[in-house]
């Protein structure tokens, strides 16, 4: 039989779907699952939306759209990042995907050859080491432990920079923490990019619509703006807007880049679907309120969570202020029992909590911490409370 390209014995499944397909199979099976594993918003947008989806299916033309992105679509994407701070873009600074998943992997296929280093804080979302593995990068971790807040610090991106990496990818708010840097830390790490001229900058931000507790975002354009010319904002309407499914990302960014993603794009996607193109610019220009909404909603859930996390001893949370995420350490667990069962680590654990209490959790191991696991808040309260408690039978019960 031939052989599969050499780069599919790097590539690996998601472990995030991993987790959902097995609490998917143990639901169908009958068993009482939560799900705290996913990372979706779990609600629809607004009604506008499906009005522009319904409105563009009985226009189509059936054509070809563009690779870039519609004009109509840029524009309204502009507009939405201006009221991020984010000023001075064109259309063609920008490019549009299948999701921003799909963006930063054309992403990593534009700005990395075999062999070059991409370098990214620990807690990380799953993908971007798994990105770099397909294409052949070098992902060097810079460990960013719940001792301190699983946050970046000048010092360590410094070293890192010096050793002279293509790539610095940075997420705020991070997916799997929550955290979310200050007006302060941004600036301060903004300074340190700033001395080292040679390296792409990868913004991740797609959770920025997302910031709670009296937070804002700020993004190191806000300090820096000189740096636009290696600096890229990624975006996408899948949390901000709940529409996941609908698959549509962006990016904003110097223009050499928006026109090597927009010939990426002429080279296996052609365009986004026109129909979702209407619903995003639906979702885009139309009212903003279930969005300002649903961020306090997940404000009020993330302060259930914390407080019920709070009642375990020996567990440890730093506090998020953003997304829709908690990140707790439960190092305290390693080494006990439950039951016969010796939890040695966080898959252990994990897999404890499903098989015994029907609750799915993502181990910290798939975000490069393993002394943590992800919980996504985004259920209904009902089911919140009782996963919580669930959570704290198990350690309740631990020997």
């Amino acid at each position: 039989m031939p052989k599969l390209a050499q780069r599919m014995g790097r590539a690996k499944p998601s472990a995030i779907m991993q987790i959902v397909e097995k609490a998917r199979k143990l639901k169908a099976e009958g068993r009482d699952i939560i799900s705290f594993s996913i990372g979706v918003p779990n609600f629809l947008p607004g009604e506008h939306v499906y009005a522009a989806a319904r409105e563009a299916l009985a226009k189509d033309s059936g054509q070809y759209g563009s690779n870039r992105g519609s004009d109509a679509l840029l524009d309204a994407f502009l507009k939405h990042i201006e009221a991020a701070g984010l000023i001075g873009y064109q259309r063609k600074h920008c490019a549009t995907g299948i999701g921003a998943k799909h963006i930063l992997y054309n992403l990593a296929e534009v700005l990395l050859d075999p062999g070059d280093e991409i370098v990214f804080p620990s807690p990380y979302w799953t993908t971007y080491a798994d990105i770099a593995e397909i294409v052949g990068a070098r992902a060097h971790v810079l460990p960013c432990p719940a001792s301190q807040n699983y946050k970046l610090t000048p010092d360590q991106l410094d070293a890192a920079l010096a050793r002279g990496p293509k790539v610095f990818l940075f997420n705020n708010p991070s997916n799997p923490t929550g955290m979310v840097y200050t007006r302060d830390e941004i600036a301060a790490l903004a300074d340190v990019i700033a001395r080292h001229p040679d390296i792409w900058v990868i913004c991740d931000d797609i959770y920025h619509r997302m910031v709670f507790s009296g937070h804002a975002y700020h993004n190191i354009l806000h300090f820096r703006p000189e740096l636009a010319d290696r600096v890229v904002f990624v975006d996408s309407l899948s949390k901000t807007y709940g529409m996941p499914g609908w698959r549509v990302g962006f990016m904003a960014g110097p223009e050499v880049v928006a026109q090597a993603l927009t010939t990426m794009n002429s080279n296996h996607i052609t365009n986004v679907p026109e129909v979702v193109v209407a619903a995003a610019i639906a979702a885009l220009s139309g009212p903003q309120d279930v969005p300002a909404a649903k961020a306090r909603e997940f404000e009020a859930k993330r302060d259930r969570v914390l407080a019920a996390l709070a009642q375990i001893p020996g567990l440890r949370c730093p506090r998020p202020d953003g997304a829709f995420y908690v990140f707790p350490d439960i190092s305290c667990a390693f080494g006990r029992k439950h039951g016969e069962r010796v939890i040695r680590d966080d898959i252990d654990f994990c897999a404890v909590l499903l098989e015994e209490k029907g609750v799915a959790c993502v181990p910290g191991s798939a975000f490069g911490e393993p002394s943590a696991l992800r919980i996504s808040y985004t259920c209904t309260d009902a089911q919140l409370d009782e996963g919580l408690q669930r959570i704290q039978a198990l350690f309740a019960e631990l020997v």
